[in-house]
């Protein structure tokens, strides 16, 4: 049994993590089968005593199909209207499957300013433990629609991170579009090997490849490294998997030699 099995299998406060890039098919709107998948592991995860929160991307993208766009704009206003819109569309998908699963679901939105307030943040951490003692999933994403640059996570895996920590959680993981990280960037490299188990990020940065247009090196990648870095801190593991495989978190927790787990110090 693999590290990444081992620390699933005992967390008990999990956050997690879902991309928009795992939630959207190839045509750009939201995949039915995936959100499914999901909520069908989310609940077979709850039914071993875990609980779950969940921290979701999705609403712009939810946005732009609902009004039928063939592509976002550029512009602010219009990005926080669509997520306006999406955040309807997102929620309602998520409702429909656990629903289904018999759960209710419960929504957060929040901003940086929001964690960094004392009296704000400890209005969340009592919201959360209530919706969780009700046996409610919470579902939070970042309020786009009055965020700004100045009070804004600039990726969801940060807020993440901050929700692991004021939850103080035993994992949080990362569904990306992504096996793991890898030494080189697979793309280019037929060679590239996954790092299954990271102990110390700082070596981590200092041999893989970030240079060019590797995956590594994306803005993408960086921001999960930093959520690693910002967990690690309270004693958090991280996992990262490709939440495109069908029953990931099942597979892991069976055995499964999948994805990268930075294991805290």
């Amino acid at each position: 049994m693999g590290k990444a099995s081992s620390i699933l299998k005992e967390s008990r406060k999990i956050v997690l993590k879902i991309g928009s890039n795992v939630l959207t098919g190839s045509d750009g709107h939201l995949d039915g089968n995936v959100i499914a998948n999901i909520t069908d592991q989310v609940v077979a995860l709850m039914r071993e005593g875990k609980q779950i929160i969940i921290v979701s991307s999705g609403a712009e993208i939810s946005g732009v199909t609902a009004l039928g766009l063939k592509s976002r704009h550029g512009d602010i206003n219009f990005k926080q209207a669509l997520c306006a819109i999406g955040q309807v569309e997102l929620m309602l998908a998520y409702k429909k499957y656990f629903t289904a699963a018999g759960y209710v679901i419960g929504q957060l939105l929040l901003t940086r300013e929001d964690f960094e307030k004392h009296n704000s943040s400890i209005h969340i951490r009592n919201t959360l433990f209530t919706l969780l003692d009700e046996g409610v999933v919470p579902i939070i994403n970042e309020n786009d629609s009055v965020s700004v640059e100045e009070f804004g996570f600039g990726d969801n895996d940060a807020l993440a991170a901050y929700t692991a920590n004021l939850w103080n959680a035993d994992l949080l993981i990362l569904m990306s579009n992504v096996d793991g990280v890898f030494d080189k960037d697979p793309g280019e490299d037929s060679s590239a090997k996954l790092i299954r188990e990271v102990t110390d990020i700082d070596a981590l940065v200092s041999k893989v490849d970030t240079s060019g247009k590797s995956s590594f090196g994306t803005g993408g990648m960086n921001s999960k490294i930093g959520a690693a870095r910002k967990v690690a801190e309270y004693g958090t593991h991280m996992l990262l998997v490709n939440g495109k495989h069908d029953n990931v978190l099942q597979t892991i927790e069976d055995g499964g030699d999948i994805g990268t787990i930075f294991i805290a110090r």
